[in-house]
């Protein structure tokens, strides 16, 4: 699925990643760990094509991410479904709105919205809420809303980066209990995450990385 081979990134003069090598296989789920600055973030930009290294070689599937023409990378991201920490929903759109926006985007036609918003509303849990709007949600609400833009387009692969910093234990709790929902159902998830109760819990596959390097696996 992804595969990441002696890749170093650097800002200036910070090294963000330095010989990193590592694979994650079709329906894994995997755990970035590390403090800030260890390198997370920039591994889940690198995978879509946000940013470019200076050297090493990044695979998605067949594809080769660092060779992906501007003309094919929407093609790329369509495979991909993310879940940011800072939700980046749109305030003025409804819940089932913003969940919308993301099949206009990939050109889905629109009379195939409704079944497949729909559909993951109930897998999130958020039918009845479907048409409220992000200020009258829930940190936890919130952050389901984003999941299930994720999940609608139908991704191979979901990226979620912090998708609990902002919650309490009991929402952090159930993001990551419907993520697992969303692996067992064959999708392969990454994970950067800094909460090792969350990790210890989940006893998942782990990636530590510190200072641009992986130091564990």
């Amino acid at each position: 699925m992804i595969k990441f081979n002696k890749v170093t990134k650097t800002y200036g003069d910070v090294t963000a990643l330095k010989d990193v090598s590592f694979e994650v296989k079709d329906g894994e789920f995997v755990f970035l760990m590390g403090p800030s600055g260890a390198g997370k973030t920039t591994i889940l930009k690198l995978i879509l094509a946000e940013i470019s290294p200076d050297s090493g070689e990044i695979h998605f599937g067949t594809a080769d991410v660092i060779k992906v023409s501007q003309k094919d990378l929407p093609k790329l991201r369509q495979r991909i479904g993310c879940v940011f920490q800072d939700f980046k929903l749109l305030n003025e759109r409804t819940a089932y709105e913003n969940i919308e926006i993301a099949l206009a985007v990939l050109g889905v036609p629109e009379a195939k919205w409704k079944e497949r918003v729909d559909k993951v509303l109930k897998m999130v849990g958020l039918s009845d809420r479907k048409n409220l709007f992000p200020s009258q949600l829930s940190g936890g609400e919130i952050q389901r809303v984003s999941l299930a833009r994720a999940l609608v387009v139908n991704p191979d692969l979901i990226l979620a980066d912090e998708p609990t910093g902002n919650l309490d234990w009991e929402k952090a709790d159930e993001i990551m209990e419907l993520l697992e929902k969303v692996n067992a159902e064959g999708k392969t998830i990454i994970v950067a995450t800094h909460n090792e109760e969350i990790v210890a819990k989940l006893k998942k596959r782990v990636i530590k990385l510190a200072s641009g390097k992986i130091i564990k696996e």
